[in-house]
């Protein structure tokens, strides 16, 4: 599948293929070789990235210089969050990652390869009937298809959004820029807030994401320290790279 100007075009089935071989090996990383993908990802190193490839391995590397890059590029830094965390909801952030990027690429292929509507659906059909990296990491798999089976699950569904919106309010708090003492009205506590707060690596004010260390407590910009929003949402312990790293030289 290399080669920009002229593509060859290829099947349904072809590309569905090259999905399969690339989860295999990012299945592979995140399982039987999950010590070895573990010690891989250094978060003293640069900015790395989980590549599945199509022959059924797997590699961490740096992403790649093109701009833009010729294939859709896995999530970048996933080695800044290791020590964040503890390591099997690291692990399952980065297989919801994997999974995202998987599809990413089967339908660049779809539009470089000029699939129509009706091959389209069969590519989704044919990639949905699998378990993704995330239920088969957790264990989900099962409870995933019989609930895909049942179209009476609404209540279970229902019920289970309770806790993740509790979730959502503490996480609201960590990840806020600090208050300010004021006595202004709402909106000019909010502005005061965003001008006051200072990000512990840059030692500006005002960003759109900010996260606090838990260890020191300071605060920073997510962009600051490679932590976005969908990253922070399974952070439940976050340390800066300061603190980090003194943990490091501590042991």
């Amino acid at each position: 599948m290399e080669g920009i100007q002229n593509p060859i075009n290829r099947t349904v089935e072809e590309v569905f293929s090259d999905f399969k071989g690339r989860r295999a090996g990012l299945l592979k990383a995140l399982t039987s070789d999950g010590q070895k993908f573990y010690l891989q990802c250094d978060p003293d190193k640069e900015n790395l990235c989980l590549y599945g490839l199509p022959n059924e391995t797997w590699e961490v590397n740096l992403p790649v210089d093109e701009v833009p890059p010729e294939l859709p590029e896995p999530a970048l830094g996933i080695n800044f969050a290791r020590n964040g965390m503890p390591e099997k909801d690291w692990i399952t952030l980065v297989a919801v990652h994997s999974d995202s990027w998987l599809i990413s690429v089967a339908f660049y292929f779809g539009a470089r390869f000029g699939f129509g509507k009706n091959e389209r659906k069969r590519l989704f059909q044919m990639i949905n009937d699998l378990p993704t990296i995330f239920e088969l990491i957790t264990g989900n798999a099962k409870q995933s298809k019989d609930q895909s089976a049942n179209h009476n699950s609404s209540r279970s569904k229902s019920s289970g959004v309770k806790p993740r919106q509790s979730e959502s309010h503490t996480k609201a708090s960590k990840m806020s820029p600090p208050p300010r003492e004021d006595d202004e009205s709402v909106d000019e506590e909010e502005d005061d807030d965003e001008q006051g707060a200072v990000c512990g690596a840059c030692g500006e004010n005002y960003d759109d994401f900010w996260i606090c260390c838990d260890a020191c407590e300071k605060w920073f910009h997510g962009k600051c320290v490679k932590i976005t929003p969908a990253k922070a949402e399974h952070i439940k312990h976050y340390k800066c790279p300061t603190c980090s790293t003194n943990k490091k030289m501590r042991a």
